[in-house]
């Protein structure tokens, strides 16, 4: 990993409240890794979302509206716990290998 990635690894693992990559165990980076795909995976199902409108006899007008975010969170989080996209692991990978890099 270059200096870029190796920031965005550390920058990630803060924004998740997880150790610094060089004292993680390895639970820990799969656990943060695991956060950042489902993250991931309901960002991306956002962007699938923006285009459906609320409106209409079978939508669930402003209420639905307010509360797609909690939404696609909660599938991200369960798509992630059904096996994801594999991001998590190549991320728990990487992570590992800069962790060997710091040993």
């Amino acid at each position: 990993m270059n200096g870029l990635d190796t920031q965005t690894a550390l920058l990630a693992g803060q924004m998740i409240g997880t150790p610094h990559p060089a004292t993680a165990t390895p639970a820990a980076l799969k656990k943060a890794a695991q956060q950042f795909e489902g993250i991931f995976v309901s960002e991306f199902l956002g962007s699938m979302f923006e285009g459906i409108s609320t409106d209409g006899p079978f939508g669930g007008g402003q209420g639905e509206a307010m509360f797609r975010s909690l939404l696609l969170d909660e599938y991200g989080k369960q798509i992630t716990a059904r096996g994801g996209i594999g991001l998590a692991d190549a991320v728990t990978r990487q992570l590992m290998k800069q962790q060997e890099l710091h040993s």
